[in-house]
């Protein structure tokens, strides 16, 4: 009796293992910065999650197929990068997004080709496009910001709707999208079933190429739109934007439960992750803690959730 009373602590623990560390987390600053829970740092927090948690969401899909998109970071760069070149040049902020939308899609249906057609290996493919794809942002922009667009465009970045920053809203629905086409679209148990077990998948008559193209079109595109929003909440398109985001979004959809072997996890608790996250990065910068300590920090935490991950894969397999 104690040893299945103790079991079933143990099993409680590890699924609110994410949202006690959270909390431990936010008493640990509070208790150590002055104004950490102040309002005003609670929504620069979330304006902060909200540029990591749009691109997560694609994120997320991509890791239950059991794949992975690295380029986000850079991604986000030349999405934002082309935005402003486009808009300083003439063209409509409305039209200028939509067609940063369109490349993000387009370059993220390319790795799809990349991994299922080509067979490369998900993290090859993208590492490969991560080069490529900051090269040519510094080729845009010729390594300099590029700024002097429409005052209006900021609102996507700066803005508010009532107390609630514009970009938590433009989070809050990619969200909301993303939990409704994992959990209540056929698409969603495809790809689920894609990431649990692929050749079982193709054999009971579900088209795994349009899963896996479809997947990394979503994460391409929600890569896109985070870079918009960065490029609205710094108001410059700036070379280096982007740079080393994909580590923290990575970081937080597996913290929020994904499995890197595919198949598991929820969306709903990848927001616990980057909530997670933005309250870790938050509190080190408020503490004055150097960058070079807060690479080595989100270093372990990423080495830390993988690790977990596996060895639960382990248990999971010995029972």
């Amino acid at each position: 009796m104690n040893k299945k009373g103790n079991g079933g602590v143990s099993k409680v623990l590890s699924q609110f293992a994410i949202l006690i560390a959270l909390i431990i987390l936010l008493i640990f600053f509070s208790v150590t910065t002055d104004g950490f829970l102040s309002t005003t740092n609670i929504f620069n927090i979330m304006r902060q999650v909200a540029v990591n948690g749009i691109a997560a969401v694609g994120m997320t899909m991509v890791i239950v197929t059991g794949g992975i998109d690295i380029s986000v970071g850079s991604m986000m760069g030349v999405a934002s990068v082309c935005c402003a070149t486009l808009m300083v040049r003439g063209m409509h902020p409305v039209l200028a997004v939509l067609l940063v939308l369109l490349l993000g899609l387009a370059i993220g249906t390319a790795h799809g080709c990349f991994v299922y057609d080509i067979g490369l290996p998900p993290m090859i493919a993208t590492l490969a496009t991560m080069s490529i794809l900051r090269g040519v942002t510094y080729i845009i922009s010729g390594g300099l910001p590029v700024y002097g667009f429409p005052e209006g465009f900021n609102v996507i970045g700066q803005g508010y709707i009532g107390p609630v920053p514009v970009p938590v809203i433009i989070m809050v629905i990619c969200f909301v999208i993303g939990w409704f086409i994992l959990e209540r679209t056929s698409f969603g148990r495809y790809v689920y079933g894609v990431g649990s077990n692929r050749e079982a998948s193709r054999l009971s008559g579900v088209n795994v190429r349009k899963v896996i193209y479809g997947v990394y079109g979503l994460c391409g595109m929600l890569a896109a739109m985070s870079g918009v929003v960065l490029l609205s909440r710094v108001n410059s398109g700036q070379p280096k934007a982007g740079e080393s985001y994909e580590m923290d979004i990575i970081t937080a959809v597996v913290l929020g439960g994904v499995s890197t072997n595919g198949g598991e996890g929820r969306i709903g608790n990848v927001i616990i992750g980057l909530l997670l996250m933005g309250v870790l990065l938050n509190g080190m910068v408020m503490m004055n803690i150097p960058d070079y300590y807060q690479r080595v920090v989100k270093g372990f935490v990423l080495l830390l959730a993988i690790s977990y991950d596996k060895l639960s894969q382990k248990r999971a397999n010995k029972k």
